[in-house]
């Protein structure tokens, strides 16, 4: 048999291990995908994230509003600017951190190649000090 299709509309909230609260969307555990996982977030003015990588899923990411900065690389070296309309792609294993530093919240849509969002999330503490 088939799975059905499903229609979602974001509500309930959860805490992701990067320290932000992401709007509930599709995953496994809401409508049973088996390769993706997509939702929303808001990051309010001045939100940081905790340095992480997605262990071998890829991500990617739509800014529909705001502007953010994004630190990435193996010690967090690299620095990318995003602001809306742009896409943003984020291969699976790579170290990143992204900050807020405007004055409005910034909103996305994100999808990852993992259905199961956090159970790929390594947190890295270590990468923390290197970013401002």
């Amino acid at each position: 048999m088939t799975k059905p299709c499903v229609k979602l509309r974001p509500g309930e909230t959860y805490a992701g291990k990067q320290g932000f609260s992401y709007l509930e969307g599709i995953s496994s555990q809401s409508v049973g995908a088996d390769a993706i996982c997509m939702h929303m977030l808001t990051v309010p003015p001045g939100g940081r994230a905790k340095a992480h990588k997605h262990d071998t899923h890829e991500t990617a990411i739509y800014v529909i509003s705001g502007s953010a900065i994004m630190y990435w690389g193996e010690k967090l070296e690299h620095l990318m600017e995003m602001s809306d309309g742009d896409l943003i792609y984020i291969p699976a294993d790579t170290p990143h951190l992204p900050i807020n530093t405007g004055d409005q919240p910034a909103v996305a849509v994100i999808a990852r190649t993992d259905p199961n969002e956090q159970e790929s999330v390594t947190l890295l503490p270590e990468l923390e000090g290197l970013v401002p």
